[in-house]
């Protein structure tokens, strides 16, 4: 059974840091490109950034470029996304999912986790 499960969410301060995690069971992790999506209240799904299954390529929405990192360790079949200088427009329910550019039609996702970012 396919897996992929968020952690590290919650609420922040503007210019603040959170870093996110999602680790995969079930799922040959390390040949897939991953990524983060967000959807934020009222809105629809934004890709946000996505990581190469090697981890050697990454692309990132002009959104987030410069503030967000993300990064992977193959060997605990775990995706990160480390966010640094939040804002409060980044408030979202964050996604875990396949895809690079963008989400994979048919991808393997998780269930989301919640930040919130408000003083």
């Amino acid at each position: 059974q396919v897996q992929l499960v968020e952690s590290g969410g919650g609420l922040a301060q503007p210019g603040g840091s959170l870093r996110l995690s999602c680790a995969a069971s079930g799922v040959s992790f390390s040949s897939y490109d991953m990524g983060w999506a967000r959807q934020a209240p009222g809105k629809g799904l934004e890709w946000v950034c996505g990581l190469s299954s090697g981890g050697n390529g990454a692309y990132y929405a002009d959104s987030v470029k410069g503030r967000f990192t993300i990064s992977r360790d193959n060997a605990k079949n775990t995706l990160y996304l480390q966010m640094n200088s939040l804002k409060p427009e980044d408030t979202a329910l964050y996604v875990c999912a396949q895809g690079y550019y963008s989400m994979s039609i048919i991808p393997i996702r998780g269930q989301g986790i919640q930040v919130t970012v408000s003083s």
